[in-house]
């Protein structure tokens, strides 16, 4: 519920005396239901949201930011607000702003190459969830989406989980200062965006930037076996991974059928139900935000053991004949794609185990030998390797070069991989889907299914 002082503190006039008093929430997207919102039209090159007044209208907003410059259209409602501002984008950020002031949250801000998604859903799940924990809602990780991450809030938030991403140096800085953390959590460096940025020592400055918002008597927990971030150790700083030499040290962890049990902070036993042995250092994270807030080892453990992700990391999917699928499609960098290939060579129940790779994008002048960089990691017990797209054809390459005992497909298109891997697929197969967001590698999945 966002007031309506709040509203008109950032405004330059409006345009009725007696406008509503509260909003039941905050939109860009004219198409959603808006009952009782404030809408603000956004705009870029190709669209002018100010011209989708009437569809918010119908779905429900009772007021909107506006463009002091764009015309005030005849057909809005006599009782319809307007606040006139002269950049709706940088109203709705000092909006968020003075909104996370006055619920005023204990505010976890996540960023990192790798693993900001998961870790956000383990940490908001740790914390204890709805209604006292928000966290970002899908990818809403930019300059806009942190701002409306943070008008969601309810008034009984506890605790924010905030997701921050970025493209350019900048950028991170920018959303720290809005939301204003009072710990950071900065998960890997990897190679996305290296093309903006140059080098992972690039990348790690730019996460880094994560300090810029960072409370005076903030902590930041961050990735302690990366040597990029050595250099940025300060007094609450807490190291967090599988190094002995780190803060907080991961010890004796064990895999088991969908999971691992791990030791950490004195506390033997932890079970995490996720695949991926770099899953075990974001859940690490968590536990350690979660005792820092005052939450009980036991607390703690049964709600990690009960813990679940958002789709396409990761997730265990059932195929045709008995299959199964490692939906790893959502995003790929090269750093990522080898942590989800060990995770497939780690399966104990496989005979047959297929991965399918495809383009990696935003990788600069370096991208053919970081696509072929991938291979270091394909070798037994992985049996076929399927690679899909122009970027694609580098790792098949490679995989043909050094290791002829794999076999080893390339094809265009992703529409063509099913009629590849169909007839390889049974109780004793598992196929692991990993690219990039574009190639949406997951209707791999589907495909397969249709045509069982």
């Amino acid at each position: 519920m966002i007031e309506a002082r709040l509203v008109e503190s950032v405004a330059k006039r409006t345009r009725l005396q007696d406008g509503p008093v509260s909003f039941h929430s905050v939109t860009t997207d004219s198409r959603k239901d808006s009952k009782a919102a404030l809408f603000v039209p956004l705009s870029g090159e190709r669209f002018n949201g100010h011209h989708y007044l009437d569809s918010a209208i119908a779905s429900g907003a009772i007021a909107a930011i506006w463009q002091e410059q764009e015309p005030v259209p005849t057909s809005i409602p006599a009782s319809f607000q307007l606040y006139f501002v002269d950049d709706p984008l940088h109203a709705l950020q000092e909006l968020a702003q003075l909104y996370r002031d006055e619920i005023n949250p204990y505010v976890i801000g996540i960023t990192g190459s790798n693993g900001k998604t998961t870790t956000k859903d383990i940490v908001f799940q740790l914390l204890g969830g709805e209604p006292f924990v928000h966290r970002t809602a899908g990818n809403l990780n930019n300059h806009i989406g942190v701002p409306l991450t943070l008008l969601s809030m309810s008034k009984e938030c506890k605790f924010a989980v905030v997701e921050m991403g970025m493209n350019h140096a900048g950028e991170i800085s920018f959303l720290s200062n809005l939301a204003k953390p009072d710990l950071a959590i900065v998960t890997n460096i990897g190679e996305a965006h290296i093309e903006h940025l140059g080098s992972r020592q690039g990348i790690a400055s730019a996460k880094m930037e994560m300090l810029d918002g960072l409370k005076q008597d903030g902590f930041l927990v961050l990735d302690g076996d990366e040597p990029l971030l050595n250099g940025f150790q300060q007094e609450k700083t807490v190291s967090i991974g599988f190094n002995h030499q780190n803060k907080e040290a991961i010890a004796t962890f064990q895999s088991k059928a969908d999971g691992f049990t791990f030791s950490f902070l004195d506390e033997k036993d932890w079970y995490l139900p996720l695949l991926g042995e770099h899953n075990v250092k974001n859940a690490a994270y968590g536990i350690w935000i979660a005792r820092q807030v005052g939450f009980a080892p036991e607390t703690i453990k049964e709600r990690l053991a009960n813990v679940t992700i958002t789709g396409m990391r990761l997730e265990k999917v059932a195929g045709p004949n008995g299959s199964t699928f490692i939906n790893d499609a959502y995003n790929a960098n090269p750093s990522s794609m080898k942590a989800a290939i060990e995770t497939i060579k780690s399966l104990p129940e496989f005979k047959r185990r297929i991965v399918v790779l495809g383009d990696i994008y935003e990788l600069g002048p370096d991208e053919e030998a970081l696509h072929r960089s991938v291979v270091s990691a394909i070798d037994t017990p992985i049996t076929n390797v399927v690679c899909v797209g122009e970027k694609g054809y580098w790792i098949y390459d490679e995989v043909k070069q050094q290791n002829g005992a794999i076999a080893v497909e390339h094809v265009e298109n992703v529409s063509d991989v099913a009629e590849t891997i169909r007839p390889l697929l049974n109780h004793d197969t598992v196929v692991l889907l990993k690219a990039s967001r574009r190639l949406a590698l997951e209707q791999v999945l589907s495909a397969v299914k249709g045509g069982a």
